[in-house]
């Protein structure tokens, strides 16, 4: 799908002057991409987007592609926002870096922590600045583990997370992930962390699942963790990390009981709670954070994408009282920062995006009206003969695949199923992610209800095309 006319050139100077076949070719010469068989895209060409606007992005070919997957999970308000480059420029000019290391702030970093104290839980006063949200979450591990040390308890340094979880790819974060795949390349997790099964109803569906709805299913999850501790001996867990809603796993949105009795277990014992609200904060979920979403009160909270919404890199932790109070009162110095920690022009950016979230109230757009909609919209995806479950929170959806909904038979791994519809999508100008046999979005918060219109347009043809595509090769049942 092509719509306005395409650029007259490919980027702005000095990008200019090249053509889509020359910047594929010097991109597999020296390009290593994430995540990616680069043996395989080095044959097939890499798509090169040069320039967005709004919710939509353009390749070097002219073709106009609706992003609704935010970059990843990150372009909250958009592409283009003038406020915001703004505030990169202007910081650039003033003082584009000085570290936090030494003794120092910049006024950027120090108003940026200010404010997202106020815009977080009561509980949460202090902001630790990094690039990332995989440092974000290693940083979780070095106070999860200096909390305990200064508790006189050093031997409290397990971990717990969630099988099919994401929270980065260092090789500590990418341990606290439940990734298989990721595991299985460099001998991961490391020492101290364990994984219990995740709240997916669809996935347990023909096992723990069977014979339970799902609120019963919620509780039985999240008692998971209740046999974890009691296997590695409640003395030494130090605390427990999940996202609200798991993102990267396939929008995994888990029963209503399951995060209330995830809190009162991790209360009863006595260990530190982590909200990973990399892709759920910042409105993502309907609230602010999806710990308010759900209810939990964690004591740590980490975010990335959404505080600058991809502009400039910037993660962080917040640090509630619990530890920040030990760290501050017990004293010494706490062994762990980065060179780019409170960097002054990704905190200015992230300044003027959270103007713009509170200007344009997107919250509580994404809460009252964006949101429902899409979940209306997308409720009406279960007539398609494919799709055997949709989820939805806030903005952010996905669609489950099936070879035979009846049955809620699953479509043979080798088929790939959610990659063929994907490039259906890029096909088509739509950017939607698979997660296995998942079909996954999650739009930029400055959506309207006619783009909503369109991306549902779009996801059915491809829907129907990959059915089409699924028929013709005989995949079905």
């Amino acid at each position: 799908m092509t719509a306005n006319p395409p650029p007259a050139r490919i980027g702005a100077p000095p990008f200019a002057g090249r053509t889509t076949r020359e910047w594929q070719a010097a991109d597999a010469s020296h390009f290593l991409h994430p995540f990616t068989d680069h043996q395989a895209l080095a044959s097939k060409g890499v798509r090169v987007i040069t320039r967005g606007e709004g919710v939509y992005v353009w390749d070097s070919e002219g073709q106009r592609i609706l992003d609704a997957m935010s970059g990843l999970w990150c372009v909250n308000v958009g592409y283009g926002q003038e406020s915001l480059i703004e505030a990169a420029t202007q910081q650039m000019r003033t003082l584009p870096y000085y570290n936090a290391f030494f003794q120092t702030t910049t006024p950027a970093a120090t108003a940026l922590a200010e404010r997202l104290a106020a815009r977080t839980p009561e509980s949460f006063r202090h902001a630790f600045f990094c690039g990332s949200g995989s440092e974000a979450n290693d940083t979780v591990i070095r106070l999860v583990r200096r909390y305990w040390d200064l508790m006189g308890q050093p031997q409290r340094k397990v971990i717990i997370s969630r099988l099919n979880a994401y929270h980065g790819s260092t090789m500590a974060a990418a341990s606290l992930g439940g990734m298989s795949a990721m595991h299985a390349q460099g001998g991961l997790p490391i020492p101290g962390i364990v994984h219990i099964d995740q709240p997916h109803y669809w996935a347990h569906r023909h096992g723990a699942a069977q014979g339970l709805d799902r609120e019963a299913f919620g509780l039985l999850a999240a008692r998971w963790l209740e046999d974890k501790i009691a296997e590695v001996g409640a003395g030494n867990v130090a605390a427990f990390i999940g996202e609200p809603v798991q993102g990267a796993g396939g929008v995994i949105v888990p029963p209503s009981t399951y995060w209330p009795e995830i809190q009162r277990i991790c209360d009863r014992h006595g260990i530190l709670l982590v909200s990973d609200e990399v892709v759920c904060g910042f409105g993502r979920t309907g609230q602010w954070w999806g710990c308010e979403t759900f209810g939990t009160k964690p004591d740590l909270l980490t975010f990335a994408k959404g505080v600058t919404s991809g502009y400039v890199p910037l993660g962080g932790v917040m640090v509630g009282e619990r530890v920040a109070r030990l760290l501050i009162e017990q004293g010494g110095e706490f062994e762990h920062g980065y060179t780019y920690s409170g960097h002054p022009v990704a905190c200015a950016v992230g300044l003027a995006n959270l103007d713009l979230i509170e200007r344009e109230d997107l919250v509580a757009r994404v809460r009252e009206d964006t949101g429902p909609y899409l979940a209306q919209q997308l409720a009406t995806l279960m007539e398609h003969p494919m799709v055997g479950e949709v989820q939805s929170c806030g903005l952010m959806a996905a669609v489950q695949l099936c070879r035979n909904v009846p049955l809620r038979e699953a479509f043979a791994p080798e088929i790939a199923i959610g990659m063929v519809c994907r490039r259906h999508c890029f096909d088509n100008g739509l950017v939607m992610r698979a997660v296995g046999d998942r079909m996954i979005v999650a739009p930029p918060l400055v959506i309207t209800r006619g783009q909503i219109d369109e991306m549902f347009a779009l996801v059915r043809q491809a829907l129907d095309r990959t059915l089409a595509e699924a028929r013709a090769a005989g995949w079905l049942s």
